[in-house]
């Protein structure tokens, strides 16, 4: 095909719609866009074209937002992956149980449940990761007192949840023997509230004898609180 013959094909397909980039491709062949816009100057367009490269600019926003997206995500993931491996040497930390006792005494100052209401270690909550730092921690801050039988649950939950589903699930996961779950009845407030987040599992409750572990832990975590601006 000689550039005459090209260029002819290239304005009948112009004046059908055809943006430059189609036009390439119709003629399969390389065209610099430049000499397109040459050839086609003056050619009048259909009334369709406009909203046609309303579309197409459309579906180039969504493919650029929609990359964009992957691109954030990919640098968070890393990001938060830098997080961890930047951090994974407190670890060896732990290793020093006065550290752990502190840790733990913070943890149930703010989560567990304070002698004045309670006497005996209880705390709850719905992540599991923080139930099991808990436990263990227990277990090796207060190795003669704390161990995994004397360990008991108690799942809060919704109306239209399966407390049987839960228990299973919360045993498992903390690995306390279903016989060690006391029974309990879902929370009336939400009687007729259909459950939105489908991963929630409840809140469990984890029990267990130690009144004076628990007076240690809050005496450790008033010392920290009150004195920590005087160090």
């Amino acid at each position: 095909m000689d550039r005459k013959e090209l260029k002819n094909k290239a304005i009948q397909l112009r004046v059908k719609g055809k943006t430059y980039s189609e036009i390439s491709r119709a003629l399969d062949v390389s065209i610099p866009k430049s000499t397109l816009s040459d050839w086609c100057n003056g050619v009048k367009l259909p009334a369709s074209y406009q909203e046609k490269i309303r579309q197409i600019t459309l579906k180039s926003q969504a493919k650029s937002r929609a990359i964009a997206m992957i691109v954030k995500k990919e640098k968070r993931k890393e990001f938060l992956k830098s997080l961890t491996d930047n951090n994974l040497h407190l670890l060896d930390k732990l290793k020093d149980k006065d550290l752990l006792k502190i840790i733990l005494a913070i943890i149930y100052s703010c989560e567990g449940s304070k002698w004045k209401n309670h006497s005996g270690l209880l705390l709850g909550n719905t992540d599991i990761d923080l139930l099991r730092f808990y436990m263990g921690a227990l277990k090796i801050c207060y190795p003669d007192v704390i161990k995994n039988e004397v360990f008991r649950c108690r799942v809060s939950y919704r109306a239209d949840q399966d407390i049987s589903e839960l228990n299973v699930f919360w045993s498992k996961k903390l690995g306390v023997p279903l016989r060690h779950f006391y029974k309990s009845k879902a929370d009336p407030r939400t009687i007729g509230k259909p459950t939105k987040n489908k991963n929630y599992k409840g809140v469990c409750v984890v029990t267990s004898r130690g009144s004076e572990i628990q007076l240690e832990l809050e005496a450790i975590a008033k010392i920290l609180f009150r004195s920590f601006n005087k160090i």
